[in-house]
């Protein structure tokens, strides 16, 4: 099936993976994107794991905490001119401000919502028609904890709350946490947070991956000890175009086949078990180690992770739940 430019920008989003790639991916899949990220992925070509941010396009998103609850809202309109007004930023902000003092738990509650006598809907209304551009409620994220936190970043395109486990955190302390999340994007607050089908995921990958390089350098190793440079057979594209060039001559490429067939099929036949889970599980600790906000390296010092860094500002203190909306692509 023709795989059409918006799958290929959707995808591309999803795994920043590139524009070739994407396209090559979704053909090979005939447009299934769960699948074509599989692939990617595979090839390493693609992000580890689906954030949990929420996209959009333009609009302005903004954080506030008070006490035990936090909250993020984004309001959405088509052009950054807009974004910028400070008419749209002050409705964003009375949105939120309003969130907040009635600690709204969902999008559908904050719509519900009348403010001095107009409804959600109705304020957003004409902020249209004084704007003219199509304007909606977007994304809205809250969460509750004895103590809480949030932060705009410059721009108000990304903000971030999060929650702890203890009363009365230190501001600075809070705030460094929250600047982490924006800054790091994790995916969870811990590795027992983590859903167990990406972490299933990741390891199947990091299986296939460990067997892809022990076979790579069986055949390199075979290569080399036949006198062929691995670097010129490495795919049919460049074996054509190395005996176009007269570095390889037809015969030492059908030497490079056989030896690089016979090689891999002995070698993945008889791979070490226990050694690929080793490396796998290696690798699946490191995936928790760059993705799980507790494990991550500290931005402000690399010294510390960010479970070490609480545990150093009080005994006991940890992240109970956070959430990020970035109206840009990460």
């Amino acid at each position: 099936m023709a795989v059409t430019m918006a799958e290929i920008t959707k995808l591309r989003n999803l795994t920043s993976a590139g524009l070739m790639d994407c396209k090559k991916a979704l053909a090979e899949t005939d447009g299934d994107i769960d699948a074509a990220v599989e692939i990617l992925r595979q090839k390493g070509k693609a992000v580890a794991a689906k954030r949990e941010d929420r996209q959009a396009s333009e609009g302005c998103v903004l954080a506030k905490n008070e006490g035990n609850f936090a909250a993020i809202v984004a309001l959405c309109c088509e052009t950054d001119f807009v974004a910028k007004n400070a008419g749209f930023v002050a409705l964003t902000q009375r949105l939120l401000d309003t969130a907040v003092a009635n600690k709204v738990k969902s999008l559908d509650e904050l719509k519900a919502l009348t403010i001095d006598g107009l409804s959600v809907a109705d304020l957003i209304t004409d902020e249209s028609g004084k704007t003219g551009e199509k304007i909606e409620l977007g994304h809205y994220e809250c969460l509750e904890a004895p103590s809480t936190t949030s932060y705009n970043h410059l721009g108000n395109k990304l903000s971030t709350i999060a929650g702890f486990n203890l009363e009365n955190v230190d501001y600075q302390v809070g705030r460094d946490v929250a600047m982490q999340i924006a800054s790091m994007n994790p995916i969870a607050v811990d590795r027992d947070s983590v859903a167990e089908e990406i972490v299933t995921s990741e390891y199947n990958v990091a299986v296939e991956k460990t067997k892809e390089e022990q076979v790579k350098k069986a055949v390199e190793a075979a290569l080399k000890k036949a006198g062929i440079n691995p670097n010129l057979v490495d795919s049919e594209d460049h074996i054509a175009s190395n005996i176009a060039k007269g570095w390889l001559t037809e015969e030492e490429a059908a030497k490079a086949r056989t030896i690089a067939a016979e090689t891999a099929a002995a070698k993945a036949a008889n791979l070490p078990e226990q050694m690929i889970k080793n490396i796998a599980q290696g690798r699946v600790n490191k995936f928790f180690k760059e993705n799980c906000l507790m494990e991550q390296e500290f931005v402000k010092d690399g010294e510390l992770t960010i479970g070490q860094y609480l545990e150093k500002s009080a005994k006991g203190l940890v992240v109970v739940s956070f959430k990020r909306v970035n109206l840009n692509q990460d």
